[in-house]
């Protein structure tokens, strides 16, 4: 399979986007509102947000995954990092150096901005996703709690 093409979601995008984001909501078995769908398509797109979504298309142009990453502050660091938020690749296209491709896009974006580090959470049971992300680095000790407000 040829390298994807990875390049920003455009506001025209929304038919190629919207699948892919409510297959990675089906992935984690979350249910996805409309409105929870149009509040995200809205952060992409707007530019005093620092929320960003590329596309990884075919030769075609059909979407294969896509990637939303943002700046976080990093305290102990004194800088901020990039965290990579939501990462998808459409069945067919796993295993077939999509989601590495979409990862290296996040890292350039952060190596050309200066930003000392990329960061992100997966499932535990994640294992497909997770043999991917432990040849960049190895896991961290941290865990991540979560704590409902409403």
């Amino acid at each position: 399979m040829p390298m994807p093409t990875i390049r920003p979601a455009t506001p025209a995008d929304r038919a190629l986007w919207q699948p892919l984001f409510e297959g990675y909501a089906n992935f984690y078995n979350t249910a996805l509102t409309p409105q929870t769908a149009d509040t995200v398509w809205g952060w992409i797109h707007d530019p005093a947000n620092p929320f960003w979504c590329d596309l990884a298309l075919d030769e075609t142009g059909q979407p294969l995954g896509f990637v939303q990453y943002q700046l976080m502050h990093r305290s102990l660091g004194g800088s901020m990092v990039c965290y990579l938020s939501d990462l998808f690749t459409t069945p067919a296209a796993r295993g077939q150096g999509t989601g590495r491709a979409l990862i290296d896009h996040v890292l350039a974006f952060a190596r050309a901005r200066g930003l000392p580090n990329v960061r992100w959470l997966t499932a535990e049971d994640n294992a497909t996703a997770r043999a991917l992300y432990d040849s960049y680095a190895p896991r961290t000790p941290f865990i991540l709690y979560s704590i409902p407000t409403t």
